[in-house]
C-alpha cells in the first residue's frame, strides 16, 4: 500500500516517522509516514518510501517496537488530569482535561457534559464552545437531560427532563455549531415523535444517541427510524453521519430473551450499518468477551471505542466530582460515593485500544479503526482519523505495548509525552 502527493525533492519541510504503521485496513510492518505543512503526504512501506525519494527525511531504522497509529478520536469524554468538563467554568480549567488526553494520543476529543439544570447546561456548553474555538476539542456531547431516571447511572435523576425541542435549540445556539451529539432515552415523553427532541436535534445539526434508557426494543427501533429519516433530509446525510448508541450495555435495560430492550435493537441497527455503537472496552464497563462478541457481530465500521473518562483519568485513586455527584476511585475504578454505581472511566483512549487488543483479543487494525476512522466519520470529519494522504498529520507513536512515546497533532509534537 502506497500513497503520496509530495515528491521527496519538494521544497516543503518534510517530517517522517517509521515503524509498524497501522492504516484503516492493514498493518505495514516496516512503514513510513511523512507529513508536510500539517498534512500527511506519504503513507507506505519503507521500500516504497525509498523508491519515492524520501530516504533523506526518514529514520535509518525504526525504534524497537515502534508502532505508528493515527491520532485517536474520542466521542465521549467527561474529563481527565483532575479536571471535569461538566464542572469547568473557564476555558483554562477545561483545557487541563483536553490536554491530559492529547498527551496520551487523543488528538481529537468531543467534550461531554452530564445532566444538569438548564442554566448550568447553557453556561457549560458556551464554555466548551470557547474551548472548541481555541482548537482544543472538536465538539460537544451532552449526556442528558432527556434520560430515564430508572437508568440514570452516575447522573442526577432530579435534573432529568422530558424531551424539550426548545431547550434543544437553545443548547445548539449556545454551542455555536459545536454540539455534535446528545444522548436521549427514546421512551421519555417528548423525545420521539413529530416535533420531538430527536427531530429538533437533527434540525440543529446534532446527532441523537440512544442511551440511559429503559426503552423496549420497539421503542428503540422507532426512535432509530425517526433519527434516520430526519438525518436523510438534513445536511448531516451528506457528511455520512449516523446516529449512535451511548456506551452500549451500560445505562440500559439488560438484554433478556423475552424482553430484549434497547440492546438488541441497537445491535441489529449497527449490523445493518444504520447506527454506530459506543463501547467502553476497558474490561470494567464491559467484559472482554462482550467486546469481542460485538466486534464479531457488527464490525469495527459500526463501533466507536470511547473512554467515558472523568476527572480521575491519568490521576491517582481518590475522591472526585462528576457534575453534582461525588465519585470515589479505588484501584482505578470510579464509582459513586453514594450507591456505588460505576461513574465513568479512568482510561485514556489509547488504554482502551490496548485493553481491546490485549484483553479482548480484537485485531489491532479493528481496534484502532474503532478509535479513529469510525468516530471521525460519525461526526463527519474526513480530514482526521486515519493515516491517509491528505488528512491532518495527527500521528501517535507507541512502544510495542501500545504506550505513547510521541504524539503529533497537525504535524506538531505535543510536549511532555510520557514514555510509558
Amino acid at each position: 500500500m502506497t500513497s503520496h502527493t509530495a515528491p521527496a525533492d519538494s521544497p516543503v519541510d518534510l517530517h517522517a516517522v517509521r515503524g509498524r504503521v497501522v492504516t484503516p485496513d492493514a498493518v505495514i510492518d516496516d512503514g513510513v509516514v511523512v507529513s508536510a505543512d500539517g498534512l500527511l503526504v506519504f503513507v507506505g512501506s519503507h521500500g516504497e518510501a525509498v523508491s519515492s525519494g524520501y530516504s533523506a527525511v526518514m529514520p535509518e531504522a525504526p525504534a524497537e517496537g515502534a508502532t505508528v497509529l493515527p491520532g485517536l478520536v474520542d466521542l465521549h469524554d467527561h474529563g481527565g488530569g483532575g479536571a471535569s468538563f461538566p464542572d469547568a467554568t473557564s476555558v483554562d480549567q477545561a483545557r487541563v482535561a483536553s490536554t491530559e488526553h492529547l498527551r496520551h494520543g487523543t488528538t481529537s476529543l468531543v467534550a461531554s457534559l452530564v445532566t444538569a439544570d438548564r442554566d448550568t447546561l447553557l453556561q457549560r456548553v458556551a464554555n466548551l464552545a470557547d474551548l472548541a474555538d481555541a482548537g482544543d476539542v472538536v465538539g460537544i456531547h451532552l449526556e442528558g437531560p432527556f434520560l430515564s431516571e430508572v437508568r440514570c447511572g452516575a447522573q442526577n435523576p432530579h435534573d432529568m427532563l422530558d424531551g424539550d425541542a426548545e431547550l434543544v435549540r437553545a443548547i445548539a445556539a449556545a454551542g455555536r455549531g459545536y454540539v455534535r451529539t446528545m444522548t436521549v432515552a427514546p421512551e421519555v415523553p417528548g423525545v420521539d415523535g413529530p416535533g420531538g427532541a430527536i427531530e429538533a436535534l437533527v434540525d440543529s445539526g446534532v446527532l441523537p444517541s440512544v442511551g440511559h434508557t429503559d426503552a423496549t426494543t420497539e421503542q428503540t427501533e422507532e426512535a432509530i427510524r425517526t433519527a434516520l429519516a430526519a438525518i436523510a433530509r438534513s445536511p448531516l446525510a451528506e457528511a455520512g453521519c449516523r446516529p449512535t448508541a451511548t456506551h452500549l450495555f451500560n445505562g440500559m435495560r439488560p438484554l433478556h430473551h423475552r424482553a430484549p430492550g434497547p440492546i438488541a435493537a441497537c445491535l441489529a441497527a449497527a449490523a445493518r450499518g444504520e447506527l454506530v455503537v459506543e463501547l467502553i472496552s476497558d474490561g470494567t464497563h464491559v467484559a472482554h468477551g462482550t467486546a469481542r462478541s460485538v466486534f464479531d457481530m457488527v464490525g469495527s465500521d459500526n463501533i466507536v471505542l470511547v473512554t467515558d473518562a472523568m476527572a480521575a483519568a491519568g490521576m491517582a485513586d481518590g475522591t472526585y466530582e462528576l457534575g453534582p455527584m461525588a465519585v470515589t476511585v479505588a484501584d482505578g475504578v470510579a464509582r459513586l460515593a453514594d450507591g456505588g454505581s460505576i461513574a465513568g472511566g479512568t482510561y485514556h483512549l489509547l488504554d482502551v485500544v490496548r485493553e481491546t487488543v490485549v484483553g479482548a483479543g480484537v485485531p489491532l487494525v479493528d481496534a484502532v479503526r474503532s478509535a479513529s476512522t469510525t468516530p471521525a466519520g460519525v461526526i463527519g470529519r474526513a480530514d482526521i482519523g486515519a493515516l491517509e494522504v491528505g488528512r491532518r498529520a495527527d500521528v501517535v507513536v507507541t512502544d510495542a505495548d501500545l504506550h505513547p512515546v510521541r504524539v503529533l497533532r497537525s504535524g506538531v509534537d505535543v510536549l511532555d509525552v510520557p514514555t510509558a
